[in-house]
């Protein structure tokens, strides 16, 4: 009996000892520090399919192994209010100017500055300016740093730009400067303040860049479903029999597919699994542009643009200590899920990163918006998904020798979809004393002297489709309510009666354009062509300095140049609808064979277009070979059965 007793005394501490060790090692392992001090870097976006991983901690429960890299010296606690001077940015505008190079500079570095210097926010100027800029170069021998600009006041509304890992990244007490630096470590980030850049490989493209290489449209995955980057550069695939530690070097027991991809040759795989090391910044580029979902695995470094780009739609951030949960949550993913986050990826790739020039962009938007905050925005960047309103408004250039279109006007004022008519007066001459009465709102405004003026925009235009008009187009009351119709359907197209095409000249080994009758047209022209007001504003203000000038120059440059902006912005051609008049259609002045141009002007003339490829970085326009006519267009029925009528009048 007493035996039976000692058995089961023995046994029971036995499974009190066991279950104290299984029970006290976990809770070490997953303890959680305490609060952050306030000033600190508040961690990650936490992932949107959160119900997905349960048992996932977010990297922020974390304590980070070894020792913490020192906060930033000088101004670590600065925030936006206390350490930047808004006021001096006067009427709530940007204006930056750049140091100027000390010593010789490489061809990338004075790439770097033309950049800027053809932004809309440059001046020559540093008292206009309200921000000072310092770009530093990766160029300089070691130990030549940048020296301290005469005008540092303690780094006071100043900017330390380094897109590329410099000798010197920080030469000098950076104290109230902001810093906009590649892979900035999430201790001395200073969130709000500081812009966190994505790391660049050196012959990463100024302007133009490659497009993205997810060309697979459905939700089917990749091929494989993991790539695993390595410290050497390469990208290492295993399939869905991978072991639950596939970054470790563990995998030994995997018999599924594996394969090693080189350098920048990224295979075509779902998910990237990326380590959080400083050295493994620049494969986040690479999935990017691949189409990879970016899986993260506690990254110490700030993610690019995270102050503007929500990071949860396109990567996914987890902890590297559970990579049971991980590879568990990937191989479950919806496929819906999978396809939104990929595209995601090449939106991101396309907007902000494939090109340098995007990169320094968006960098100085995103002080312009701290500037100016979010209510200078356009009304359609705060309204997601809204469809444009019923109305448009009809903007009528009018230039030498300044009359009033009359039998124009009256033909807008016919459409039952027009809300307005705006006269912009170009001409030297003054806009008549007295305007026709018409059956919808009719006003002048007297715009500038160049052509540029006509895509300025203007408060006056309150809706969101605007007809864009010349005094000499001709056009219907049907052919303008069809049209609408037509656009209402692709409010992001232009969609326009006149078309001219683009095309390759082999024996000049350049671009050239025409307005000969085709089967093919790639642009309309803005004297009779429908688009959203939102092109006015990317036209006013994003577009280089050099573009609007060489437009003023040469005013048939301004269709071309305004093409080019929306298929840069769509991807897409334009629309052609039919129309019965003629418009006065003849061709451009600068296209070959056009009227009244001389043989011996033409390749001058043609440099137009070649001047907007070399400004654009690439060639944007997209070919088409559709029309869109109404249903019984030319149809063998009745005319009182159709709804455009004078469509197919002679």
């Amino acid at each position: 009996m007493q035996s039976w007793r000692r058995k089961s005394l023995w046994l029971a501490m036995s499974a009190s000892w066991l279950l104290v060790l299984l029970g006290v090692f976990p809770l070490l392992r997953l303890a959680v520090p305490s609060r952050p001090r306030a000033g600190t870097s508040q961690g990650w976006p936490r992932w949107l399919d959160a119900e997905l991983l349960q048992s996932f901690s977010q990297p922020a429960e974390f304590p980070e192994d070894g020792p913490q890299p020192p906060r930033a010296p000088g101004g670590g606690s600065c925030t936006w209010e206390a350490c930047f001077d808004a006021s001096k940015c006067r009427g709530g505008g940007l204006k930056v100017f750049v140091y100027p190079a000390t010593g010789p500079v490489s061809e990338t570095h004075r790439r770097i500055l033309a950049s800027i210097e053809g932004s809309r926010y440059h001046t020559f100027s540093a008292a206009e300016a309200c921000l000072l800029l310092l770009l530093l170069s990766p160029d300089v021998p070691a130990g030549q740093c940048t020296p301290v600009p005469l005008q540092w006041d303690g780094g006071r509304n100043h900017l330390v730009l380094g897109l590329h890992p410099a000798p010197c990244p920080r030469p000098f007490q950076l104290g109230q400067a902001m810093v906009a630096q590649a892979r900035p470590t999430v201790d001395t980030f200073r969130a709000g303040f500081d812009v966190a850049l994505p790391l660049l490989p050196e012959a990463h493209p100024l302007r133009g860049g490659a497009p993205g290489q997810l060309r697979q449209h459905s939700p089917h995955p990749g091929m494989a479903l993991l790539a695993l980057a390595e410290e050497r550069g390469g990208w290492h695939t295993a399939g869905t029999n991978s072991s639950a530690c596939p970054w470790d070097g563990r995998c030994e027991q995997d018999h599924g597919p594996k394969q090693t991809h080189p350098g920048a040759t990224l295979p075509n795989a779902t998910f990237c699994l990326i380590p959080g090391r400083s050295s493994d910044a620049l494969h986040f580029l690479q999935a990017l542009q691949a189409g990879c979902i970016p899986v993260l695995l506690s990254p110490r470094w700030e993610l690019p643009f995270s102050e503007v780009i929500d990071w949860t739609k396109a990567a996914i951030v987890a902890d590297e200590r559970l990579s049971l949960q991980v590879l568990t949550a990937l191989q479950e993913m919806p496929l819906t899920r999978v396809l939104a986050l990929r595209q995601q990826t090449q939106f991101l790739w396309d907007a902000y990163f494939s090109t340098v020039e995007k990169v320094i962009h968006t960098t100085l938007e995103i002080i312009q918006d701290r500037i100016s905050g979010a209510s200078a925005h356009p009304f359609y960047h705060l309204q997601q998904g809204s469809r444009p309103l019923g109305k448009f408004s009809a903007l009528i250039w009018v230039e030498a020798p300044g009359q009033l279109p009359m039998k124009l006007i009256q033909a807008m004022a016919g459409s039952q979809h027009c809300a307005q008519i705006l006269v912009l007066w170009s001409s030297e001459k003054p806009p008549p004393p007295r305007l026709p009465e018409t059956a919808v709102p009719l006003t002048v405004i007297d715009g500038p002297r160049k052509v540029s003026g006509r895509f300025f925009p203007y408060s006056a235009i309150n809706t969101d489709a605007i007809l864009s008009l010349d005094a000499h187009s001709s056009l219907s009351t049907s052919e303008v309510d069809f049209a609408f119709v037509v656009w209402q359907s692709f409010p992001e197209r232009m969609v326009g009666f006149l078309t001219w095409n683009h095309f390759w000249d082999e024996a000049r080994g350049s671009w050239g354009y025409t307005a000969e009758r085709a089967n093919e047209f790639s642009m309309v022209l803005t004297s009779a062509a429908f688009y959203h007001r939102y092109y006015h504003t990317l036209f006013t203000h994003s577009l280089p300095k050099a573009l609007w000038t060489l437009a003023d120059e040469a005013p048939t440059c301004v269709d071309v140049l305004m093409n080019f902006l929306v298929a840069a912005v769509t991807k897409l051609p334009p629309i052609k609808v039919p129309h019965a008049t003629r418009h006065g259609e003849t061709s451009p002045p600068l296209a070959p064979g056009g009227p009244g141009l001389r043989q011996e002007q033409q390749p001058a003339a043609q440099d137009c277009i070649n001047q907007m490829v070399a400004g654009f970085g690439h060639m944007p326009l997209v070919s088409s070979r559709l029309r869109l006519d109404p249903v019984l267009f030319k149809d063998p029925v009745s005319m009182l059965r159709k709804k455009y009528r004078s469509l197919e009048k002679p």
